[in-house]
Order: C-alpha cells, then structure tokens, then sequence
C-alpha cells in the first residue's frame, strides 16, 4: 500500500502526487495534503482536509506540500495533526519520503538540475499527464504561484519522449503536456525549442500514441510577437493533436489586463481564437477568466462578458478573484465580493449558452472518447460526455455517435472500441 494523498488544484500538482505515490510505497500509516495557492478557497480546502484527516486518521502521519505549504509553511506546520512539511522541490526527492525524514523547504529560485521522476500510472484516471516545464518568470499582479514554483524550468525533450513512451506502453491512448506555464518551454535548454516543436517531436517518436493534448496556454505563445507556428502546424495537420485549445485569457478588457500585466490584448486574444478555427475548424475553445478584478467597473467588466459573446467560448474557467498576500493586485481598490461572485455567475451563464450551441452542432456525428470511470468521458474536442449503455474500460477509445447534446455535454450511443 502506499500513502493516503489528498490533491488540490492543478495537473501539475495531480502528476507530482503520483511521483510522491510512487516514493511512499507502504507507507499506510502517511496521509500527504498536497495544497494549492491559487485562491483563498484552494487554501480553506487544504487546511480542511487537514482537519479532516487528523480527526479520522488518528496516529497516522500527516505531511503538507504544495504550493502553499512551500509559501508559508510556518501556517501549516502549526495545524494540528500536521508531522512535517515539504517545499514543492523537496517533495520530488525520493529520500524526503523516507521514515524518519524530516521537514525540508528549499529555496525554490534555486534552479533544479534534475528532471521530476518518471511516472507510469495515474491513480483511476483515464489520461495520463506528462510535466514538460515548472515555474513561472512573468509577473502577473493577481498571482501567487512564482511563490510557489520559482523560476520557469523545462524538461529536456528526450525526457518527455522517454515518459511519454512509458505511458503508451502501460496503456494509456491520450497524454497531455502540462507544466505551471508550459508557452514558456525551452528558452532555457540548449537549441531553445518550443512548445510546438517539443509536441511535434512526441508525435513523430510515439507512433503509438493515440492522443495528445495540452494543458492551459498564455494566448501570447500564440499570437503576439513570433507565435509558436509548430502548434499551429500541428493544430491544421496533425489528426492526433487534439482540436482543443485552453487560454489563459483571464479578461476580456484592455485596460483590465494591463492592471493584470498580461501580455496579450482583447484583439489578440480573438484573433488567436478566429486563426484557430481556421485552421481547424470545430475546434474547442476553453478560457481561464478572472470575475471582478480590482477596479473592475460595471462597464469594465461588461467588455469581458461581451468578449465571452464575441469569442463564442464554449468552455470557460471562472475564478471570482482572490486576494493573495504579496502581490501587487492585492493593494489595489477591491471589488466587493458579492459582486464578485455574481460577475462570475454571469460569465459561467454567457458561456452555457455558447456551450449548448457547440454541443447541439455535433448532433449525429461520430466521436472517439476516452471512457471514465462511471460511463463518463471527453472526446476529442475535451467535450464532456455519458455514455449510453455501457461505459466502457477506463481510458479506453470508445467510437460512438452523438445521440443527445445540451449545455452539460454530449449523450453517445457507443459503436465500437477503438483498438489500442
């Protein structure tokens, strides 16, 4: 048996909670809190499952980690219950994890010359993920998580291939890249490559990979400046690159993002998403959007919510904001929270509709999904899906045709297993 591990926030956080599976096997007595920074509520969950973990695990040991663990861990060491806490680089080191052990926070500016251990299974999940890049060098004025991760730091591409094999040969038929900001890999490794080249590398030396995905994208690698024209290449050309695009547009408003030190416009952001669904038409377009940054006027606002319209996304990723200690945003003036909330609601809404629209025109088609656990899955296009009937294998490629759609997702009628 190995540790009880408890996960908040993003896919790099999922993928680092399997490396620390596979350095605590049998350790049952353990419970690992892996925490997040993004917004006070990610922190509220994490001091909870603390809580929770000390009242109805009592004796076992209880480790913190994560990016707020590495922020502030005088805070988490001081929960009760709480053994030892871990920075975000010591809980990849296989002896950190050994009994006896104690608690470690590195420096997280110091670079780290050692790739993250490979991982060849995901607890019940259906797609596996792959770190390609850590950290973060930009400094948007909202955000915490350079706190918490450091500098951006890539994995060397021969690395990725290696893990990427890896998980085709145990079974897994889609993979997703993923990292802290992964439009930022490779400026920092010999020869400079880019996102695009990493994933066109992957796909050419995997035959065997059915699907590959990437994680959330700045719309900067993109668009503004010299865009990453590999991705582009592989959007237009390359059936199993998937047609699925998530931004980290965070605003729809030029003035907005320039309070935000974002480096993409309003126009660039759409124009990324209109040569998108140009070059492959159908594709799915998902955005991370922040509701009620501060300053942010009704009309203010309004511009992002129109943004949603304009850009018709049909997935959208509302965070209502929060403040974080230590960044610039957190002094400005604040919008109140109940408005926050309802500006969320309100873009959540915007993009329902645009959601039920997308869904409704794949009515009748033939889609490949990746079953999950309870007859769920996503298809290509990352569209959330139940399956009618039978569900399926775990991960496996499921051939079926569109039989229902509304803004929840799809309803499929399984034909046939993809062989893999």
């Amino acid at each position: 048996m190995t540790a009880d591990i408890r996960t908040f926030g993003c896919r790099l956080n999922a993928y680092e909670s399997e490396v620390i599976r596979g350095h605590t096997a049998g350790q049952d007595d353990l419970v690992v809190v892996n925490t997040c920074a993004v917004t006070a509520e990610a922190e509220r969950q994490g001091r909870a499952a603390v809580r929770r973990a000390h009242r109805e695990r009592p004796g076992a040991r209880i480790v913190v980690t994560g990016c707020a663990a590495q922020i502030n861990p005088g805070a988490w060491s001081a929960l009760p219950g709480v053994d030892r806490v871990l920075g975000n680089l010591d809980k990849l080191r296989a002896e950190a994890w050994r009994p006896g052990a104690g608690g470690a926070v590195s420096d997280i500016w110091v670079p780290r010359a050692d790739a993250p251990a490979a991982v060849t299974g995901f607890d019940g999940r259906a797609r596996a993920l792959v770190e390609v890049q850590q950290g973060c060098g930009h400094a948007c004025t909202f955000c915490v998580i350079p706190q918490g991760r450091g500098p951006s730091r890539s994995v060397p591409a021969g690395a990725v291939v290696q893990r990427v094999r890896a998980l085709v040969e145990a079974g897994y038929n889609e993979v997703v890249l993923t990292g802290v900001d992964i439009a930022s890999y490779g400026p920092d490794l010999p020869g400079r490559p880019t996102l695009g080249s990493l994933a066109r590398r992957v796909l050419a030396l995997v035959p065997g990979l059915a699907r590959l995905r990437l994680s959330s994208l700045d719309p900067a690698l993109l668009g503004t400046g010299a865009p990453d024209e590999d991705v582009w290449r592989l959007l237009a050309e390359e059936p199993r690159f998937m047609p699925h695009l998530h931004l980290s547009v965070q605003a729809g408003s030029d003035l907005v993002l320039k309070r935000m030190r974002r480096r993409h416009s309003r126009a660039g952001a759409l124009a990324v998403i209109a040569r998108a669904r140009r070059v492959r038409p159908g594709v799915a377009i998902g955005a991370d959007l922040i509701a009620g940054f501060p300053t942010e006027t009704d009309a203010l606002f309004r511009e992002t919510l129109d943004f949603v319209d304009e850009a018709a996304l049909p997935y959208v990723h509302v965070f209502p904001y929060s403040e974080r200690p230590g960044t610039p945003a957190a002094r400005m003036p604040a919008v109140p929270v109940a408005a926050r909330r309802e500006r969320a609601g309100r873009l959540r809404a915007a993009a329902a509709v645009h959601a039920g629209a997308f869904h409704a025109g794949m009515l009748g088609r033939m889609v490949q999904v990746v079953a999950e656990r309870g007859g769920r899955g996503h298809t290509e296009h990352f569209a959330p899906v139940r399956l009618v009937g039978s569900g399926g294998e775990v991960g496996r490629v499921v051939v079926g045709r569109v039989v229902g759609a509304d803004a929840a997702g799809l309803a499929v009628q399984p034909g046939a297993d993809r062989p893999m």
